[in-house]
């Protein structure tokens, strides 16, 4: 946050039996609201998660949902049908108080770039399932190229297809990973069609245990670099950024840590 990061997405609301090191959530969630400026968010997966992420007062919560069937029944063990419901269920308790009502709801569209089960998804499924969770409440779409198997061309193509179909106002992020080195060309095209949100991690940290081979989300201090050189503000201090990767060496002493400007 020092750094100038205007949103941390800083845990999951998961049962601990499931990721153990996000037992603590609502500790690390009332940190993160001490820093002024900082919009605090937090993943969800189903109900249960968001009735314990609305009482803690943070910002946002993000609902995750795949767009290959067969990733969703990995990821969250349901299908697509009942990630839907999930997300109407989380957002019927979003407008249910007037504390909640000031929580935004954002909704990763995951593998809508390809799947390493099932490989291409259909475009119509994107359209679909982004309509749908929009129809119920999400203020935000994160088209999530979870595997790292997008190209520019791809991601220009799906991106022109949601806006064909959305509209202009519907507010769209990318979420690339490096997978095949190509997450920050596909930052580029991705900017190319407007989209000015984008996910990083730092130091490249990440993955997903259901996309065997898949790297962690493009690398943080990378993509404010790129930015900042075409000219795009930020509002991160790059220097301080780049410090922060010693605090996670420390803390993650066996972690590869990536990036080309940290070098």
């Amino acid at each position: 946050a020092a750094a100038g990061v205007g949103e941390i997405e800083v845990c999951s609301f998961v049962p601990p039996s499931v990721s153990g090191q996000f037992v603590d959530c609502e500790e690390v969630v009332a940190d993160a609201l001490t820093h002024d400026g900082l919009t605090v968010s937090a993943l969800v997966p189903n109900l249960r998660g968001a009735e314990r992420g609305f009482p803690t007062g943070l910002h946002k919560l993000n609902f995750v949902l795949s767009i290959s069937e067969s990733h969703n029944q990995a990821n969250v063990r349901c299908s697509r049908e009942e990630s839907l419901e999930r997300f109407r269920q989380i957002a019927e308790l979003r407008n249910s108080t007037a504390a909640n009502k000031k929580v935004q709801l954002g909704v990763g569209l995951a593998t809508a770039l390809g799947c390493t089960i099932e490989g291409q998804v259909d475009p119509g499924e994107i359209v679909r399932i982004a309509e749908k969770t929009l129809e119920y409440g999400a203020d935000e779409l994160s088209v999530s190229d979870t595997v790292g198997y997008a190209n520019p061309t791809q991601v220009r193509d799906v991106f022109r297809l949601l806006r064909r179909h959305l509209g202009d106002d519907v507010i769209l992020a990318g979420h690339f990973h490096d997978t095949r080195g190509l997450g920050l060309a596909n930052v580029h095209a991705a900017l190319d069609e407007g989209v000015r949100s984008f996910d990083a991690s730092l130091a490249g940290l990440g993955g997903c245990p259901f996309a065997p081979g898949a790297s962690g989300n493009i690398v943080m201090d990378d993509l404010v670099f790129m930015l900042e050189a075409m000219g795009l503000r930020t509002g991160v201090d790059l220097e301080k950024l780049v410090a922060v990767r010693e605090i996670v060496a420390s803390g993650l002493p066996n972690e590869p840590l990536l990036g080309a400007i940290a070098k």
